[in-house]
């Protein structure tokens, strides 16, 4: 693994996890909302990551010899928890028997997922610093 390869993956990091706090502020923003374009209520969203190779060495014996994994978000996927059903007969979504349908967003869930993408990307910021701070009394070395 080559030296600037910590920052590919802690930047591949902060990015990913940035999608996932985009992706928990709209779970969040939308906890409320029982009509959508679509029709129906809205749907929770959850963000899924896969490994990706960062290095620079695409051959074959480079792979084979090293293989440098990031993260990248792979999909965002609609949750299939079943939605809440609440008995409200005055609200305008309301059906014939009173219930209206709301999302099935969970705001514990999502204030400890959004909590765990900031501690994540506060992870990986401080490894590019550290990295950094490295680089630099390696250099303060050399002088």
């Amino acid at each position: 693994m080559g030296a600037f390869d910590i920052f590919k993956i802690s930047a591949s990091g902060m990015k990913a996890q940035r999608k996932r706090m985009d992706i928990v502020a709209s779970n969040l923003a939308n906890v409320q909302t029982t009509s959508t374009e679509e029709g129906g209520a809205y749907r929770k969203k959850d963000v899924v990551f896969k490994a990706v190779d960062v290095s620079d060495d695409k051959t074959f014996s480079g792979t084979l010899s090293k293989k440098v994994e990031g993260v990248e978000v792979e999909d965002v996927k609609e949750s299939d928890k079943p939605f809440q059903m609440v008995y409200n007969p005055s609200h305008p979504d309301a059906n014939s028997e009173g219930y209206v349908t709301f999302p099935n967003v969970n705001l514990m869930e999502e204030m400890t997922d959004m909590t765990a993408a900031a501690r994540a990307y506060e992870a990986n910021v401080n490894v590019l610093n550290t990295t950094k701070d490295m680089f630099l009394k390696t250099l303060e070395l050399i002088k």
